[in-house]
């Protein structure tokens, strides 16, 4: 199961890494989102809700594009996506490329759904959440 739930979630990252946020059919009707730190912590329940969560934080750039830099099959049902974002703030024009934010995207999966997903900006935050850090 972890192997299809693996291919599931490069599916998901495949559009989002062009920029494409717009498909949630992979998404459990009910999904818990949520945003572990950051700017925007919080968490939602639904569809509607996490479309909404998701616009609102990359409504905040001009431009945010980003990069997986590895898979991680953390258990039967979990699946850890480490990242680096690249990106324009709207406001501040402060560019992140000079940065590397360095972060990652948690999804558990269940039924060949993804019922929950949960963005971390640190990434090391995120891998001791499952118990992967230092």
């Amino acid at each position: 199961m972890s192997q299809e739930n693996l291919e599931l979630v490069r599916a998901i990252c495949a559009p989002w890494q062009r920029g494409d946020f717009g498909s949630v059919e992979w998404a459990d009707p009910q999904i818990e989102f949520g945003f572990a730190d950051g700017p925007t912590p919080g968490t939602w329940t639904g569809l509607a809700a996490m479309s909404e969560a998701w616009r609102a934080a990359l409504g905040a750039f001009d431009r945010l594009e980003m990069e997986v830099d590895e898979y991680i099959s953390v258990d039967g049902e979990h699946v850890l996506v480490l990242t680096t974002n690249t990106g324009r703030g709207k406001t501040s024009g402060f560019e992140l490329g000079e940065l590397r934010t360095r972060s990652a995207n948690l999804f558990r999966i269940r039924d060949g759904k993804v019922t929950k997903l949960v963005a971390y900006w640190d990434r090391q935050r995120a891998l001791e959440a499952v118990g992967l850090s230092d």
